[in-house]
């Protein structure tokens, strides 16, 4: 156990995540919509993250990543489960308090040409949040605009633009510069976690290892938490503390970021690692790549079973009809795959499964028929 490691044990999370799902209903008609079905975007996680520390979430796109933060951040009002952030709960929080919870939670976005207002200049964009939160000083007085000036400047600066930029617009600047101004903006409130939604991807890759190094060093000056999602697991391996593996909606591993890369367990990771591209000729010659069959499954559909089952290269007749808990493999390290389950299932027969799916699909739909009469 790490130094990291040991202080999280002593402590309660910053941030507690329960059963989230995030579901967005597909509908159908004209003047008269209705509800047809669901795209299952975050279909039930659960996970922590603690003071100080970077939770990287990755996994293809489409798995959910983007809608994670989104939901979190309550843009997007979950559809159930629990969003607990330094003692609050999210989900059912007022105006008020919503208001309080952002002035301590932020967001970069992906991309820093969207984000930013072309009407604005950088002065305006970074003094934006402190003008509706109404910054005050640590005396308990309200900021005045020459304060807030000095704040704009002091924020330029550490993020390592030139102050004298601030009354420039967006467009006279670079997709890296775009990015600084949105971390700027990101920490004119002094938040204690940023939500970080592929903040690099869209960057060329010198200029990702500039804005990574920078998230890293202000991490480490101001003390700040970091959800950062990307699909690329090398800026991954470099950024985070904890990385959390998500699929089709779904968290199948989490683990410290050290014994991921080192001994990946849930087979979608494995196979996800072994694509990944290592600089020296010599091992990528030697190791064997896992190539995974078939599409990812559509988001509207319900399953019975593993998420992965028709991707697997190791499943069972009992993944098909059972869907994995989060199986603790050691103290950090937990996985939701059927392999790590202490009983043997390997004895189920496939026509049991079969016969078990059936059985789920009949009450399932009798269930829907029944909702149906009592409207």
């Amino acid at each position: 156990m790490n130094d990291t490691d040991k202080k999280n044990a002593d402590r309660q999370p910053l941030l507690m995540v329960r059963d989230l799902v995030q579901h967005f209903p597909i509908t159908s008609g004209g003047v008269i919509t209705r509800r047809t079905g669901a795209i299952r975007a975050v279909d039930g996680i659960s996970f922590d993250v603690y003071s100080g520390e970077t939770l990287g979430i990755v996994g293809e796109s489409g798995c959910g990543k983007s809608t994670t933060v989104r939901s979190i951040s309550q843009l997007h009002k979950p559809t159930s489960g629990s969003v607990v952030f330094d003692g609050m709960e999210l989900t059912t929080a007022d105006k008020r308090q919503m208001m309080k919870a952002r002035r301590e939670m932020q967001m970069i976005f992906q991309d820093p040409f969207a984000s930013l207002d072309p009407r604005m200049t950088v002065r305006s964009i970074i003094a934006e949040p402190m003008n509706i939160h109404m910054r005050y000083l640590e005396d308990g007085h309200k900021a005045d605009a020459l304060d807030t000036e000095k704040r704009v400047e002091e924020l330029m600066e550490r993020v390592g633009l030139n102050k004298t930029f601030k009354n420039r617009y967006p467009h006279e600047f670079s997709g890296g510069q775009r990015q600084r101004i949105g971390i700027a903006r990101a920490l004119a409130l002094n938040p204690k976690i940023i939500l970080a939604d592929e903040p690099v991807s869209a960057l060329d890759v010198s200029i990702q290892a500039q804005i990574l190094n920078l998230l890293t060093d202000l991490q480490h000056e101001l003390g700040l938490t970091y959800i950062f999602i990307a699909h690329d697991l090398a800026v991954i391996k470099h950024i985070s503390t904890r990385v959390a593996v998500m699929y089709l909606g779904k968290i199948v591993e989490i683990s410290p970021s050290s014994s991921l890369y080192e001994k990946p367990l849930h087979p979608y990771t494995q196979a996800l690692l072994s694509a990944a591209p290592i600089p020296d000729p010599k091992v990528e010659r030697t190791r064997q790549r896992i190539i995974l069959t078939g599409d990812v499954p559509s988001p509207d559909k319900e399953r019975f079973g593993c998420y992965f089952f028709d991707r697997c290269p190791k499943k069972m007749p009992w993944c098909s009809c059972h869907i994995p808990q989060m199986f603790p493999v050691t103290e950090k390290h937990e996985v939701a795959c059927w392999l790590y389950d202490k009983e043997d299932r390997s004895a189920y027969s496939e026509a049991q499964a079969k016969r078990h799916a059936l059985e789920l699909e009949m009450e399932k739909t009798a269930q829907a028929l029944g909702t149906t009469a009592k409207k």
